[in-house]
């Protein structure tokens, strides 16, 4: 291992022990190509002239010398800037394996270090939990024993899609087929939605790579995958594309990117699946979104309608509006008005322990489609740590709460509630999103898991990589860099999206079969649920089984 240290000694110096990732450097197999530093997105190791000394001895000489060695060597920075991510590209391009970052079991001075400029810590991605968290350990235990459950997945037709818009009571809705009256739009979708990730957070070639999977899912295998766009809009060619029709555009607090929408309506060949109002995320909520500036491409600022290079951040709230009542009386009529009524609309809010006010709120008007909520567990490319660690609730619990509000009202088969945050943390995406709907989620949506199974996201909580927020994404899935970005190949990334959402596919049936359900999912059927966990059953109302 070669290090260095600094020129001057400061407050703030560190050495390589200090850092999260030491790089590990076998001189006698490197062959100084230098594709290592080359492929390095922070500039954390460089080539460097060393002098090493030779100790001289000569047995028939009193005299002692020493020679000395110029040679060039691999070198390790340690400054808080180019610390080492432990993304591990440098051991993937090395040809003779002599080159790797190694997790630095010493303790961790950098954490102390962030906060240079006065600046507090953001970093990109969400934390990840060490071992089962809450909705890894809810078990299914309802089981069907009219049928052969193991047989059932694989023999019958199983109905695994969702509602995504208002659903009328059976006698209005024939009353107001007969009489002409107005019928709120519903989509049928998949219950699995690529959640909002902004084009402008994601890199181009991600961002193409989800599209055509999206509709590779749609159009040949089926299923109806819909993704939502996240504030930001999406490329101009999209709007007038018949791929739109599997899109969920996101308006948020910054209306960054609605421009390019309000004038590509005349020419859309089809009307978007839903349009998303913000109004706040699970992340950071009571913040808005932010788009740093090394993001900012000329794409995205034309795009956006913004100067190029400049941070984005969007309001913590709509300016234009006071209360949630304005909201519904305002935004969800007025975009349902700009698509002739024919487009679900409904709001995204951070669960809270008011999400039930919010609720109630829709429920009485009948433009609004659903309801979002997203968890203290959502993910996001640039948060403060102390938003992402310490503020929010939990999503389990509030979709609980919500559901059992509704159902209180009769009115749990009218108005959706989609939940997000956290499922699929530790790769049980399937059972995590089923725990919910079984809870009384119509669908969830998912952001992390499908950077992780799709584009091989390499963040962890050994503060490996995390640096979603600062555009130097190794493998190019959230930075405008075209030398970052070009690493990704959106083909690839589509075949994989196919694959996981077929995989989640089979995972819902073989959860469905043993319930003995199979035209319908099992939404708020709390019943089949038990948690090894007496607080938290009691809390979400359903058994404790241990």
């Amino acid at each position: 291992m070669v290090s260095t240290r600094s020129t001057s000694v400061t407050p703030s110096s560190i050495t390589p022990i200090d850092l999260p990732w030491i790089i590990e450097h076998r001189e006698d197999r490197c062959t100084l190509c230098g594709q290592c530093t080359a492929v390095c997105p922070k500039g954390a190791i460089s080539l460097a002239y060393k002098r090493q000394r030779m100790p001289k001895l000569d047995i028939m000489s009193t005299k002692r010398g020493s020679e000395y060695r110029t040679f060039t060597g691999i070198r390790q920075n340690t400054t808080m800037a180019t610390a080492c991510i432990g993304c591990g590209m440098c051991a993937m391009v090395c040809p003779n394996e002599a080159i790797r970052p190694l997790p630095n079991d010493n303790e961790i001075r950098t954490a102390f270090m962030h906060n240079q400029k006065g600046e507090p810590n953001k970093r990109g991605g969400r934390r990840n939990v060490s071992g089962p968290n809450l909705l890894d350990r809810i078990n299914f235990t309802r089981i069907s024993m009219l049928t052969d459950p193991a047989l059932d997945a694989g023999r019958h037709e199983f109905n695994v899609t969702t509602t995504l818009g208002r659903v009328l009571p059976p006698e209005e809705y024939i009353n107001r087929k007969i009489n002409g009256g107005w019928i709120p739009p519903t989509r049928e979708i998949f219950p699995f939605v690529i959640g909002s990730m902004s084009f402008g957070a994601l890199s181009p070639n991600m961002w193409l790579g989800l599209l055509q999977g999206v509709a590779y899912c749609n159009e040949v295998l089926g299923i109806p995958v819909v993704m939502a766009t996240g504030e930001g809009g999406c490329p101009p060619w999209v709007l007038k594309s018949p791929y739109l029709k599997y899109i969920i555009l996101q308006i948020a607090s910054g209306y960054f990117g609605w421009d390019e929408i309000i004038r590509a309506i005349p020419e859309m060949q089809c009307k978007p699946a839903a349009i998303e109002i913000k109004y706040g995320q699970g992340a950071k909520p009571g913040d808005g979104g932010l788009l740093m500036w090394y993001k900012v491409s000329k794409l995205i600022a034309r795009l956006r309608g913004v100067p190029e290079g400049v941070d984005l951040p969007s309001p913590p709230v709509h300016q234009t509006l006071y209360s949630i009542e304005e909201s519904v009386m305002k935004m969800i009529q007025t975009l349902s008005m700009a698509f002739d009524h024919e487009v679900p609309v409904y709001p995204k809010i951070s669960a809270s322990t008011s999400a039930k006010s919010v609720l109630n709120n829709l429920v009485r008007n009948p433009y609004a489609a659903g309801l979002m909520i997203d968890g203290i567990d959502g993910g996001t490319g640039a948060a403060y740590n102390v938003s992402m660690d310490a503020t929010g609730h939990p999503i389990a619990s509030c979709i609980r709460e919500c559901y059992l509000d509704l159902a209180k009202q009769g009115k749990q088969n009218e108005i959706p509630i989609f939940a997000a945050g956290g499922i699929g943390k530790n790769g049980n995406v399937a059972q995590n999103g089923m725990a919910l709907i079984m809870l009384g989620a119509s669908g969830v949506h998912i952001g992390k898991y499908i950077m992780q199974s799709c584009a091989g996201c390499l963040g962890n909580e050994k503060s490996r990589c995390n640096v979603c927020n600062i555009g130097v994404c190794p493998k190019g899935i959230t930075s405008q860099n075209p030398k970052l970005f070009r690493r990704l190949d959106p083909d690839k990334v589509a075949e994989r999206v196919s694959e996981t959402f077929m995989s989640i596919q089979t995972e819902v049936k073989k959860i469905m079969a043993p319930l003995g359900r199979s035209q319908s999912l099992p939404v708020g059927m709390s019943d089949a649920l038990g948690i090894p966990d007496k607080a938290a059953a009691d809390k979400l109302q359903i058994k404790y089984v241990c």
